[in-house]
Order: structure tokens, then sequence, then C-alpha cells
């Protein structure tokens, strides 16, 4: 393999691992406590992004649909974190995670970082930061090949490819 393409892996494998150690890290609490989950945690969140502003379309989905579901949405929440974390961390179905990251970020992004309706152009984009650039990574392991490296999926190929030798 070419060094630089070797490099690249390397880098977006490290970036994809570090992602997945911060999605591990938000699920675990989650899923092994109760306070998200059963404490209403998550029902506190909601009713936040709704008072601190959602964009326009999330509110009625917030309020009218996520809100009255809000503990079996939030075992979801919980443990998809917590294998989006996985999926990333061990480098297995890393574009299936990845896609419901960056689902999972935009959904995010659209409940909670609206700049208002009297916003300039450029601050849809600042406010959405803290989202946006997560899903930006979500969309580059989904696209790219960030399971080349440092993943059970190339451990287990290496090994393979080693046993019929």
């Amino acid at each position: 393999m070419d060094t630089r393409l070797d490099q690249n892996a390397t880098v977006l494998a490290g970036l994809r691992i570090s992602v997945g150690a911060l999605f591990l890290i938000f699920g675990q609490y989650k899923v092994f406590g109760t306070q998200f989950t059963l404490g209403g945690g998550f029902q506190f969140w909601i009713n936040r992004f709704l008072s601190d502003g959602a964009y326009p379309f999330m509110v009625p989905v917030l309020r009218d649909f996520v809100l009255p579901h809000g503990t079996v949405i939030a075992f979801l929440v919980a443990y998809g974190e917590l294998a989006i974390g996985l999926g990333l961390a061990l480098g297995i179905l890393v574009r299936p995670a990845s896609v419901c990251g960056m689902i999972y970020m935009l959904a995010l992004l659209f409940s909670s970082d609206y700049p208002g309706p009297d916003a300039v152009f450029w601050q849809y984009f600042g406010g959405a930061l803290d989202h946006l650039v997560l899903a930006l990574c979500f969309a580059a392991f989904a696209l790219g090949n960030s399971d080349q490296v440092f993943s059970l999926r190339s451990y287990l190929r290496r090994r393979r490819s080693a046993r019929s030798q």
C-alpha cells in the first residue's frame, strides 16, 4: 500500500476511534444509569430544546411525538449511542453506524441549534458547529474506508489471508 494512503487510512481510523470513544462515553452512562432513560433526563433536554429554540418544523415533532414517547425514545437514544460508539471504536459495521450517527446529529442540530428567524445565513452554521462537525465526521466515515486499519474487520481479513497461505 502507498505510504500516503497508509497514513490517510491511519489518520481516518484514529478519528473514527476517537469519535467512537466519545459515543461510548455518552452511551454508557445513559445505558448503565437510569437518570437519562427513566429519571426524566431525556424529557428535560427535549423541553429545553423547545424552550431554547428548535427549528420551527421540529417543534411539533418534539412536542407531539417525541415527548409523549419519551421513555422509549430515551432508550433508543441511549442504546443507539452505545451501538454507534462500539461500531466505530471496534471498526465493525462502520457505514451503518456512521449513517445512524449522521441522522442522529442532524436530528440534534434541527432540535437545538436554531439561530432564529432573523439570523443571517452564516449564523445557521455558526450555531450548528457542535453537531455539524460530528455529522461531517460521520459522513466521512460512511463514504470513506475508515475501517481499513485498526478495525476488527481488517484484523479478521489479515487473519483469514494468513490462514489461506
